[in-house]
């Protein structure tokens, strides 16, 4: 299989490479900042015109069904159109969506408009690690999408930062649709350069579970955990005595964990066996899982504890990403993010419900024993695939 990256054919200068990379991933997190901007806004939103939580999750939903209704299609239509257009379609398309919100009175019509954020947030988030992946070389391939992961998971907490200081009125819809449309900037640049043309790639887009099982596996992971993560930590230091405010504080800390972590994790991964780290790391993740109830009652060393491991663990999907563009290339790659896409989809459903069913089993262990078996039980799981993607 020729994984080699589709700029093998028009080969970059350092600078070119270097500044096309910068564009890209700054795109990715504009993207992840619109997101992070979006959920809770458009949830608050609906809350204040009297929509019940169920109302309000269905309408989450419509996000995941843009997802699955868009990604078996993405192989053949990013060789058809090209990363770059469709890239700079789908932030158009995220950016009127957006702006249509406050102008809808009927919430029903924000169902569909949902969707259509579900599907242009599919195309940009698995066109983005193509294209970083595409730009990466094999040396610093670990490094490149640790510095996306991390630009990404700062684009995702600085929506919440924003609406913060703006409120959660119309102000919000518009700047988040102007971000949206900021995107297009560096992506339609002259001086960043777009992927060459794919080959086609006709095959089945569930022949990708075969292709790439561990890849689809630690997505369902890293969405579980993360899902349930930002839902139950908070409620889960606040039952063993926190306050509201240091509980927050708590899971503030492990997502800047997540985002400080990923460049020596990275660093990591262009120096040793990248299957190998991402057992390690998921070892890692288990144990310290199980220290949760412990340090606890230890506020800075509980501080400490939860910003190592939140990037240890989000390294494993950093890891990944590097692993699957080293063995993967053009649609192909392409296809398998996509599938991810639809597997991040799987385990938000998972994660929740069963850190939920945990907790009311068990308020101590509930949440960290759900996390730890998940990670041992994937550890165990890549092993046995020695050292497949």
């Amino acid at each position: 299989m020729n994984v080699s990256s589709t700029t093998a054919a028009r080969p970059l200068t350092a600078a070119q490479r270097r500044g096309s990379m910068i564009a890209v991933i700054a795109t990715a997190a504009i993207f992840g900042l619109t997101y992070g901007l979006s959920a809770p806004l458009i949830a608050d939103n609906l809350a204040e015109r009297g929509a019940g939580e169920a109302l309000i999750g269905a309408n989450a939903a419509m996000h995941a069904l843009g997802v699955l209704l868009i990604a078996p299609f993405l192989p053949r239509l990013a060789v058809r159109f090209g990363q770059r257009a469709l890239i700079i379609a789908a932030l158009l398309l995220s950016a009127g969506a957006l702006a249509l919100f406050p102008w809808l009175t009927l919430i029903w019509l924000w169902f569909p408009l949902r969707l259509l954020l579900g599907v242009g947030g599919e195309v940009l988030g698995v066109l983005s690690e193509t294209w970083t992946n595409d730009l990466a070389d094999t040396r610093s391939r670990g490094r490149t999408m640790a510095i996306y992961m991390a630009a990404l998971s700062l684009g995702y907490a600085g929506g919440p930062a924003i609406l913060s200081v703006v409120g959660t009125d119309r102000l919000a819809y518009v700047i988040g649709a102007a971000i949206a449309l900021l995107a297009i900037v560096p992506v339609a640049s002259p001086w960043t350069a777009a992927p060459a043309p794919m080959s086609a790639d006709h095959g089945r887009p569930w022949r990708y579970l075969r292709l790439a099982p561990v890849a689809l596996v630690v997505t369902v992971l890293n969405a579980a955990v993360e899902t349930a993560g930002l839902s139950f930590v908070a409620l889960y230091a606040g039952n063993q005595g926190w306050n509201e405010a240091a509980a927050m504080r708590l899971v503030t800390t492990l997502m800047i964990g997540a985002i400080a972590l990923q460049l020596p994790i990275g660093w990591l991964a262009d120096r040793m066996s990248r299957p190998r780290l991402v057992m390690l790391l998921a070892i890692a993740s288990a144990i310290g899982a199980l220290c949760w109830p412990y340090v606890l009652a230890f506020p800075w060393l509980a501080y400490a504890t939860v910003f190592v491991w939140g990037g240890v663990f989000v390294g494993i999907y950093t890891v990944m990403l590097a692993l699957v563009g080293e063995r993967f290339g053009g649609a192909e790659l392409v296809g398998i993010y996509a599938m991810m896409g639809l597997a991040w989809g799987v385990g938000a459903l998972i994660g929740p419900a069963s850190v939920g069913i945990g907790m009311q089993l068990s308020p101590v262990w509930g949440l960290p024993g759900v996390i730890a078996a998940g990670c041992a039980l994937f550890a165990l799981f890549m092993a046995s695939r020695r050292g497949s993607a």
